[in-house]
């Protein structure tokens, strides 16, 4: 039987949240997928302040953060720089988004927490109206893997092979009834 957790709910980043994001990076389990605990949390702070595109939010699980969830723009990353760094991003449709996540309280791992959270991200997206929705996870993450699935993302076999140690997934609205 799957876990059933709490009410899922998502609160932007503050500055004030910036104590409790580095606590989470820090953590064996964060620091294993994620870069550098400084530099990480100098990205956030550029989307904070405005100086990425990229939204960021606490996950909250009945009102508790429990992990950290962002929404990026696909097109917005379709240049030579990041090109470099990741050819396959100029495979994907401009108007796509990609998010990223992470429990950031080990307690919370593998009770369903992240497929939960992340199946309600997704809905919120395609209320927002975004269409193409995707999610890259080391191919290694086997736990974020299998989360994802469980949230309805599936491989895109057009970049199989080609994407380096990343795997690209895509989200199908209808893949979680396939799953058990």
């Amino acid at each position: 039987m799957p876990n059933s957790p709490g009410q899922i709910g998502f609160t932007p980043v503050e500055p004030g949240h910036y104590p409790l994001l580095r606590q989470w990076l820090r953590a064996p389990h964060v620091r294993e997928w994620w870069g550098e605990v400084e530099e990480e949390l100098g990205f956030i702070r550029d989307m904070v302040e405005g100086r990425d595109t990229t939204r960021p939010f606490l996950i909250t699980l009945d009102e508790e953060p429990v992990g950290y969830i962002q929404y990026w723009f696909i097109g917005h990353h379709q240049n030579d720089a990041w090109g470099e760094k990741a050819p396959w991003l100029k495979a994907l449709p401009a108007d796509a988004v990609g998010v990223d996540l992470t429990i950031g309280e080990a307690a919370w791992l593998s009770k369903g927490v992240g497929s939960a959270a992340l199946s309600a991200f997704v809905a919120r997206l395609r209320a927002d109206g975004f269409g193409t929705i995707v999610i890259d996870p080391d191919r290694e993450n086997l736990r974020a893997v299998r989360a994802y699935e469980k949230a309805g993302f599936r491989p895109v076999p057009e970049l199989e092979g080609r994407t380096g140690k990343v795997l690209i997934m895509q989200h199908h609205e209808y893949a979680n009834e396939t799953l058990s």
